[in-house]
């Protein structure tokens, strides 16, 4: 039996590629900016599957100049899907799925890295050591905000906000809130607040871990920065536009709020000026998966999807 055509959009770890050789009649995309319209187009009529990644917008005008395309699988590198119009996509009777699961510890990790490093100030501090410019260590140098016993607000009780609420709780003993859409229950100390400006007044930290898409787009914006404290910090890893990025720049500049901790941009790459300009904000390049393990782990996870779907089995993370 001939091998299924498949595509990967990117390329991954050696790992990952080698089993894929081994599986399917592979084509490797040597690109590493997201797909063209064009090349969208041209996938979805010659693969029989293909694994898209962030910035791939498979939206419904892409799939519209097709009744049934030859590709009947988006095997999603990643648990964020907003790039792809999966009702569109059922409608063309493509299956959908993603890697959950796999990226919930390292994404939790990166947000527990920006908490530390936007509360003790502490990419401002690097910079200034690399400056040359630091004179030594006295008291009042550099004055940020003690982490530990403080409360954090969760935005998002997912498998990712459950991971950074415990790591919040147990490694830090800080007071858990959390919004979510939903009622949820989790198997540790928290508190459900059915109001995020309520909830954003009552926290020292407010950390994005909400799905994109257009129910969360802009969920964080000005009237949550004008109820935080003054001494307060914002952090995103979830998807850059949960965040209202002008009300952020604004609410930063009138110091409405102290600093935020950024991974993920409402028009990623392009990051603004303004926050670029800005001392009390750490900006990492989307690093929330960035282990080598953990990418692996993502990889292998959309083989297993496309692999299950061409057995006539239902993928592991069908959505």
């Amino acid at each position: 039996m001939a091998k299924k055509k498949v595509l990967l959009a990117r390329n991954l770890p050696e790992a990952v590629i080698a089993r894929a050789e081994e599986l399917f009649d592979l084509t490797v995309r040597e690109k590493t900016q997201p797909m063209t319209p064009s090349e969208m187009r041209s996938g979805l009529a010659i693969y029989d599957g293909m694994m898209p990644s962030l910035g791939d917008h498979f939206s419904a005008d892409i799939f519209n100049e097709f009744g049934r395309p030859r590709c009947k699988i988006l095997a999603n590198f990643g648990v964020g899907y907003n790039h792809i119009d999966v009702d569109a996509a059922r409608a063309h009777s493509v299956t959908v799925t993603n890697t959950p699961g796999a990226v919930t510890d390292a994404t939790a990790d990166i947000a527990m890295t920006l908490i530390l490093m936007s509360a003790r100030r502490a990419g401002e501090g690097e910079r200034l050591v690399r400056s040359g410019a630091w004179e030594g260590w006295h008291p009042t140098q550099m004055l940020g905000l003690h982490v530990s016993g403080k409360t954090v607000g969760i935005v998002g009780m997912g498998r990712i906000g459950q991971a950074i609420a415990r790591r919040c709780h147990f490694g830090f003993g800080m007071e858990v809130l959390f919004f979510n859409r939903s009622e949820k229950t989790v198997d540790f100390p928290a508190e459900q607040v059915a109001d995020l400006v309520d909830m954003a007044s009552r926290c020292d930290i407010v950390v994005a871990a909400t799905p994109g898409g257009a129910e969360t787009r802009h969920l964080i914006g000005a009237d949550v920065f004008a109820a935080m404290k003054q001494t307060a910090h914002v952090v995103n890893i979830s998807r850059g536009d949960v965040v209202d990025e002008a009300a952020l720049i604004a609410a930063l500049q009138a110091g409405e709020i102290a600093g935020a901790g950024l991974d993920v941009y409402e028009f990623e790459p392009q990051v603004p000026d303004a926050l670029r300009a800005m001392e009390n904000v750490v900006l990492l390049p989307h690093l929330g998966t960035a282990a080598e393990e953990v990418r692996t782990d993502m990889g292998m996870m959309v083989l297993d999807n496309l692999v299950a779907f061409f057995e006539g089995r239902e993928p592991p993370n069908k959505l």
